[in-house]
């Protein structure tokens, strides 16, 4: 078995918590190897001395984002990924610190599960292809008003949206951005997508979920400057007057190591601090 690690040495005792589970892969006779940047702090072989292919599992040390970010930079990789949190609880980065030995003897010893999670790709005239995980984000950038946005689905007019912009969020994309948008939580296994404006000029206008397979049109429409579209907000493109983005489901998909003890549930009402309770 091959693990590839990818620490996020900016968050306080990456080093140490890395060498830890380099060495203690090894001692079950697991093959590690670190992300190239690291590879020499951690003391082990970087992954460009292996096939991609070979790779079965990544961990990522770190949170939500540093997932993302392992996805967008290395998208040659195919394996489940294994979220270790060095920080705030994370909706995708779910083990803590002080679960991540018996989390990683429950990957060992196969008791485990994969998510296969949505993915979503978009292409415009001049932009070529991109992907994202979690959204794709039009927003109005540097202009300094509202931006009007046309919205068409499978070529069926939706609406015209005037506001800051909108998102196109995935289920595992819809507890970020989308969500402090005012969109709707999706159970990350759901097949969805959903669209959100953002702060809209009109009260009536409302996210709106779609089945992924639909062909998402958004046409820019306002004389104004350019507008940008960011991806997991890690990469962007400009979209110009007149142009059209379009954002489909992606043949590539995100897949999560999810262990037995997961709780979906328990991580929504602790991250965004629900505070009912069971009463007897």
């Amino acid at each position: 078995m091959i693990i590839a690690l990818f620490p996020n040495i900016n968050k306080k005792s990456a080093g140490n918590l890395a060498r830890g589970i380099c060495e203690f892969l090894v001692q079950r006779d697991i093959d590690v190897v670190v992300d190239d940047a690291e590879a020499a702090a951690i003391e082990a072989p970087p992954l460009s001395s292996v096939d991609a292919k070979a790779v079965d599992f990544s961990i990522s040390m770190g949170g939500d984002g540093t997932i993302l970010r392992l996805i967008h930079q290395h998208p040659e990789l195919e394996a489940p990924i294994f979220g270790i949190n060095l920080g705030g609880l994370g909706f995708m980065a779910d083990i803590p610190i002080s679960e991540v030995y018996p989390s990683l003897q429950s990957l060992i010893d196969g008791n485990y599960r994969v998510q296969q999670r949505l993915m979503m790709e978009g292409c415009s005239v001049h932009n070529g292809r991109c992907f994202a995980v979690n959204e794709m984000a039009v927003h109005r950038a540097q202009n300094p008003s509202l931006i009007e946005l046309a919205v068409h689905v499978d070529g069926l007019y939706l609406n015209t949206f005037g506001a800051d912009g909108i998102i196109i969020a995935t289920p595992s994309g819809s507890t970020a951005y989308s969500l402090a948008a005012g969109g709707p939580i999706l159970m990350p296994e759901l097949q969805a997508f959903v669209i959100t404006p953002i702060s809209p000029h009109t009260i009536s206008n409302r996210p709106v979920v779609l089945m992924p397979e639909k062909d998402i049109q958004i046409q820019y429409l306002s004389e104004h400057d350019p507008v940008e579209i960011a991806f997991d907000g890690i990469s962007r493109c400009t979209m110009n007057t007149g142009e059209v983005f379009h954002i489909t489901v992606s043949k590539r998909v995100f897949s999560l190591v999810s262990l037995p003890h997961h709780d979906y549930f328990a991580t929504l009402r602790t991250k965004l601090g629900w505070s009912g309770k069971l009463k007897a």
